[in-house]
């Protein structure tokens, strides 16, 4: 009996994610993809095998959640990685000295690094740009012939910015460059940027792809044949591959990826509600809300928006009193997970941007993060209501003023 769903968009989103990718193991015929812990593969003869020699260049669990991400993004071929920013590390050695990659000027601080710390040593040079308005990219990649590439997160960390992925990928196009798309915060399941023009779609799959806080990871996602083949090569080549164990963590978890999207949607947009009404919105940045300037656009390209929302307290000893009395959001990095987690931007996953360019962005010292997990959203509802509770008393001003600055 064959079940194949790698191609088959007439499927569902739910089926494809549960299926694609997958195939009966020949031994067995057992219905979960086993996990192949080993490091090499016995050879029938010399130049004979089975198409894997050695694990860094193939793996078959590997093989199954890389084709599984590929069919939820609408792609063709996907690589995994050890980790998101060994992912995007690996995209980067597409690239050569010389080049020249626009980026969006507010992404995860760990993509900054990487670009500002590292590779710009190695002769690549970078332009980072507000890329909310599609001309300022325009204007960026102008009188460049060595742009290569053009990156962006969209929603952005933490600010929840969108970008027009139809109208900058118009521009890639013009200038023969690529479009690359970090859609962690969205997941597949509310946005594919391949239906937008990207040409390579990236995940650190720790975050909603996984979606219970065990494992670490990344993957790239493209159409392109040969840009595949240059992607496997590096793949195999720098080694930054995921453990058997780990991809059969994110395999599990992609087959719930469409159940736990609509809890995090749910309780996203009944979060950003509250904290629009207790704080303002111009205070409270998420694209579900009618009041955020790049809602319709949000709309038009994405499905749902998330879980993922920023709000500005003003200090950060209002911040401190938050995080001192809340108990079912924990505060610690990352995101995506099964579990509610509350962050400090500032300190914590853009620690790594300077002060002044944290200031520029309006990453500031009392800019909170939130991700909401999978609970039962009355329950994230009233940790906030505790968390706010008695702010005058921890003497970082009058209550009514969170609500009024």
């Amino acid at each position: 009996m064959t079940r194949v769903f790698d191609d088959d968009l007439s499927a569902g989103f739910g089926t494809r994610a549960i299926h694609a990718g997958q195939r009966p193991d020949p031994l067995s015929g057992a219905i979960m993809t086993p996990v192949y812990l080993t490091s090499t593969y016995v050879q029938d003869a010399l130049g004979e095998h089975k198409g894997y020699e050695y694990a860094r260049g193939k793996n078959p669990t590997r093989e199954s959640f890389e084709r599984n991400v590929a069919a939820l993004e609408l792609g063709r071929h996907g690589f995994a990685f050890a980790s998101g920013m060994g992912c995007l590390d690996s995209i980067m050695k597409l690239f050569r000295s010389g080049d020249h990659l626009i980026c969006a000027e507010n992404v995860y601080g760990g993509t900054f690094r990487l670009f500002d710390r590292i590779l710009q040593h190695f002769g690549m040079s970078f332009s980072y740009v507000d890329t909310r308005d599609p001309q300022r990219v325009a204007d960026a990649v102008r009188g460049r012939a060595n742009t290569r590439a053009i990156l962006v997160e969209t929603p952005t960390n933490p600010l929840m910015r969108i970008t027009d992925l139809d109208a900058v990928a118009a521009i890639a196009r013009k200038a023969g460059a690529l479009l690359i798309v970090d859609n962690t915060f969205a997941s597949p399941y509310f946005q594919r940027p391949f239906e937008h023009g990207a040409d390579i779609v990236y995940h650190s799959t720790t975050k909603y792809l996984n979606g219970h806080s065990d494992m670490i990871g990344g993957i790239a996602i493209v159409n392109d044949d040969e840009l595949a083949s240059r992607l496997e090569f590096i793949q195999n080549a720098a080694g930054a591959v995921p453990g058997p164990f780990d991809v059969w963590l994110a395999l599990r978890g992609t087959k719930t990826l469409h159940l736990r999207m609509r809890q995090h949607d749910a309780s996203g947009r009944r979060a950003a509600q509250w904290l629009e009404e207790r704080l303002g919105h111009e205070r409270v940045f998420y694209a579900g809300l009618p009041s955020h300037p790049q809602h319709e656009l949000a709309k038009r390209q994405m499905s749902g928006f998330g879980g993922m929302i920023s709000f500005e307290l003003g200090t950060r000893e209002r911040v401190a009193h938050l995080l001192g009395r809340m108990k079912v959001f924990a505060l610690a990095e990352s995101l995506g997970g099964v579990e509610s987690l509350i962050s400090h931007p500032a300190s914590m996953t853009h620690a790594s941007v300077p002060p002044e360019l944290r200031a520029k962005l309006g990453i500031t010292e009392g800019l909170v993060r939130l991700s909401c997990g999978v609970e039962e959203t009355d329950d994230l509802l009233a940790d906030l209501e505790r968390g706010f509770d008695g702010m005058t008393e921890a003497g970082s001003g009058e209550r009514e003023a969170v609500a009024a600055d």
